[in-house]
């Protein structure tokens, strides 16, 4: 017996077409694009509390939900001993010492924050590209080298102009690059002609454009760098919200696939399955409760009595970048499409059953 690869069609999906196409962008475009054109972008202006559960219900599942993928098996530990223990261990101590050192400089958060920021970008575009990769597979379009170069190329302008804008906002009290900000600004453009070429090009050797899909992880990323150009660093809180939406259908559907491997089939397996992911759920939003709001208060409460207010206040911030650079690190290890393992977790509904 040999089983067949997923037939690739336009009803092959991560939840369903409809689904897929909102939550990898689609969804923040519709939101983004009439408040930035009708110009009401001052309404991407969210208070700290509606940020906080925001956050706690949106954007902390997807950090741990990254880490259920490394940490889910003592084999997947061993696997990624990089994302699962060096660089947890390393930050652990770098976030230690920046708290403690808070008390004399606020170099050490500073560079922990920069990195953090920097990092983001190479994220955020590396996440758009996996997206375009993933739903282009599942219709059966491919790139051939010269338009993932071209569409990729687009998406490393943007992450250039990522960099600098974070720059250009966060030092512009010690240095001032306006120009090359503006440059990169107008470059953009450019990014854009790449990635319409790139696309245009794969239509012309295959006889069919790449689908909606995939297109609109490219299109929502150029709308969510236009609201942090037109807002500033508050757009930025959006933007990682619409991000988290976009990264959670696909380890929700890994957690579904490897489930139904473990339980099987018939009746007894799925309610097995449901009551899995209901508990799944429920323990990762506990989680994210926790990680997104009790843990900062209660860390910087016991680090304000030892250590003082200052370091205390550097306590979040300091959870915050653990909690963005190792997610983003293990992010880059663990979606790995050449890996036969990562797509039976990721496209094993979409098998077709064994032939004779």
């Amino acid at each position: 017996m040999t089983a067949r690869p997923i037939a690739a069609s336009p009803r092959a999906a991560i939840i369903s077409p409809f689904v897929d196409a909102l939550c990898a962008g689609g969804l923040s475009m519709l939101v983004l694009v009439p408040l930035l054109t009708l110009g009401w972008s001052h309404l991407l202006l969210l208070g700290a509390g509606v940020q906080a559960w925001l956050g706690a219900l949106l954007n902390m599942p997807h950090f741990l939900a990254s880490y259920r993928m490394v940490y889910r098996t003592r084999a997947s530990i061993r696997a990624h001993p990089w994302a699962a223990i060096y660089v947890p261990i390393v930050l652990l101590l770098g976030c230690i010492g920046t708290v403690v050192a808070a008390r004399w400089t606020d170099v050490p958060v500073a560079t922990l924050l920069t990195i953090s920021s920097s990092y983001l970008a190479l994220h955020y575009t590396g996440q758009a590209w996996g997206m375009i990769a993933t739903f282009s597979y599942l219709e059966g379009v491919s790139f051939n080298p010269t338009e993932r170069r071209l569409v990729r190329g687009s998406l490393y302008i943007l992450m250039t102009w990522h960099v600098v804008w974070f720059f250009h906002l966060g030092y512009r009290q010690y240095f001032d690059i306006t120009p090359l900000y503006h440059g990169l600004t107008a470059l953009t453009a450019v990014a854009l002609a790449l990635g319409l070429t790139g696309f245009s090009l794969q239509r012309s050797r295959t006889g069919r454009w790449a689908p909606g899909r995939a297109w609109i992880p490219w299109a929502a990323i150029f709308v969510w760098y236009a609201a942090m150009a037109r807002v500033g660093l508050p757009a930025l809180f959006v933007v990682q919200i619409a991000h988290a939406v976009q990264y959670l259908i696909f380890p929700w559907r890994v957690e579904v696939n490897r489930t139904r491997r473990e339980v099987g089939a018939g009746t007894g397996g799925h309610e097995r399955l449901v009551w899995h992911m209901a508990v799944y759920f429920a323990v990762l939003l506990a989680g994210s409760l926790l990680a997104a709001i009790a843990l900062p208060l209660g860390a910087m409460a016991v680090v304000t009595d030892w250590l003082g207010t200052r370091p205390g206040q550097v306590v979040g911030f300091s959870i915050n970048a653990f909690f963005n650079i190792h997610h983003y690190f293990t992010d880059g290890v663990v979606w790995k499409l050449r890996n036969p393992e990562v797509r039976e977790d990721l496209f094993g509904h979409l098998q077709q059953p064994a032939r004779r």
